[in-house]
């Protein structure tokens, strides 16, 4: 558990201050690069704190017949509406989607680079944001409904937004990459908390509440569990997932069925790909099946090539 706390909250911190690379501005052109690396929105991150990855928040983008939902990215923890999307978001522009990404849950009062990293206030609170935000893409695009695509905390911090504040009447599609539909064991939370206060410190030292929230049997995860299941009525769940996430583990607490949901564990049908919890989200494979869940009509090949581990073994 501290290894997988420690790999959440210093990965992206580390990129944040350490990357060397720096990206340049986005390229005007179509169709937009897609990188397939996750640290690519890390080191966008540095050359323009606080961005958006190329072909996403674009508020004068109309949907077309063919994608009429607007997709709306929802990062993991530590994350950032830059950081997290380097790949999907130009990939999905390149589509022809509309694509849209918030940062949310950033700790009031933050020095930078913290302050450029979201997913770190209560999921409860984060959810109001996320509504928020989807309730003005949805004023700008004219679209009665949202797709979502969310990795990690943010595959399950907007369920409760969907089941408690509304979001069920504007979902069509909910894609979750890496998700823990069962919780995780936050444990590690706790200990943190033990050793601020045997070193004089208050408890309230410790800035990270979604951590606990999301422990195995807290109120937070009996709240989105309701009635036996982590879904709602009438929207389509994809989730993703990978045998050698390293972060959410074990992996298969998100391995959850349910009607009108799909499970697809990636080396079920490509033993090459060796997509961690970070690499997941920067892979043309998950490209492939993000867009197929999107759009299952019109399906698109889901290539099997070899992908790396993004975290350090």
């Amino acid at each position: 558990m501290h290894a997988r706390l420690a790999h959440r909250l210093i990965v992206v911190v580390c990129a944040l201050v350490a990357a060397v690379a720096v990206a340049g501005p986005a390229s005007a052109r179509t169709p937009l690069p897609v990188p397939y690396d996750f640290f690519a929105g890390a080191r966008a991150e540095l050359a323009h704190p606080g961005g958006s990855a190329p072909g996403s928040n674009d508020f004068s983008c109309r949907p077309t017949a063919a994608h009429p939902d607007p997709v709306v990215l929802v990062h993991g923890t530590g994350g950032n509406r830059q950081t997290n999307w380097a790949t999907v978001a130009p990939a999905l522009a390149n589509a022809g989607y509309c694509v849209f990404a918030l940062t949310y849950g950033i700790l009031p009062g933050s020095p930078y680079p913290i302050s450029g990293l979201g997913g770190l206030i209560s999921m409860v609170d984060s959810s109001r944001q996320l509504g928020a935000f989807v309730d003005r893409v949805r004023a700008a695009t004219g679209a009665a409904k949202v797709d979502i695509v969310g990795h990690s905390e943010g595959t399950l911090m907007p369920q409760y937004w969907v089941r408690y504040r509304g979001g069920a009447a504007v979902v069509d599609k909910y894609v979750s990459l890496a998700p823990y539909w069962k919780g995780q064991n936050s444990s590690g939370c706790d200990d943190a908390v033990a050793a601020i206060r045997a070193v004089g410190l208050p408890a309230s030292v410790w800035p990270y509440p979604e951590c606990n929230e999301e422990d195995y049997g807290s109120s937070f995860m009996r709240a989105i569990n309701a009635g036996g299941s982590p879904y709602s009525p009438g929207i389509d769940y994809t989730n993703v997932l990978t045998r050698y996430d390293g972060i959410v583990e074990p992996w298969t607490d998100g391995l959850v069925p349910g009607p009108r949901t799909r499970n697809i564990v990636v080396q079920d049908t490509c033993a090459a790909d060796h997509s961690d919890h970070l690499s997941l989200v920067a892979s043309p494979r998950t490209v492939a099946i993000v867009r197929n869940a999107l759009d299952p009509a019109h399906p698109v090949p889901v290539p099997c090539v070899p992908v790396a581990p993004g975290l350090p073994g």
